[in-house]
């Protein structure tokens, strides 16, 4: 991805923390010499070294993912900000959080390894609730998936929050966010300029 340095974010605990909280993407492969993309949620090993998900058996991306480099596409806040918020003249932009993550895919069919994720991801998600849903998945429910693993081999992280622009505009588009619901990508303009 195209990243101008005043962009760019290398700290990992910042990267890893982004994705633990926006852990919904895109899997992006090559099948039949086409690309194709697959949204799905995804967990983090606990080494940070990969990426975990899974996806329906009969999605004809699984086929071809063995071995080959994919992509991950995360995308966190992001909106449009005008130029009349600025105190100079500018243009129309979009301010946004991304992360790609490059990798090697290995294809989990074992139902072990299946249920490990899947339970991962259940726990994760059901925490939040009063009263969380246990999983219980049988393995009829298991052979209906496949999961899929990448190895991390280079991440990507940009974080485009006006920093490009004097602080007086970063405030007043902070301001102006917060006027038009856009709180999320406020907080992280605010998170940045800490």
């Amino acid at each position: 991805m195209y990243i101008p340095k005043h962009f760019e974010i290398i700290d990992q605990d910042e990267i890893f923390s982004f994705l633990e909280e926006n852990a919904f993407g895109q899997l992006i492969s090559n099948v039949n010499g086409k690309i194709f993309s697959t949204h799905l949620p995804f967990l983090i090993s606990k080494d940070k070294s990969k990426i975990l998900g899974h996806m329906a058996l009969q999605n004809p991306q699984h086929a071809e993912l063995e071995g080959q480099e994919v992509l991950i596409t995360i995308e966190g806040a992001h909106d449009y900000i005008s130029p009349s918020w600025y105190s100079a003249p500018g243009v129309p932009t979009w301010n946004y959080q991304a992360v790609h993550i490059y990798g090697q895919c290995l294809v989990l069919k074992n139902s072990e390894e299946l249920q490990e994720i899947v339970n991962a991801l259940t726990i994760k998600y059901e925490a939040a609730f009063k009263t969380p849903w246990q999983p219980q998945y049988k393995p009829t429910m298991l052979g209906a998936i496949v999961g899929v693993e990448v190895t991390i081999t280079e991440i990507q992280c940009k974080y485009k929050l006006s920093q490009n622009r004097p602080s007086e505009d970063r405030e007043k588009v902070i301001e102006q966010l917060k006027a038009v619901g856009s709180n999320k990508l406020a907080e992280a303009m605010v998170r940045n300029e800490l």
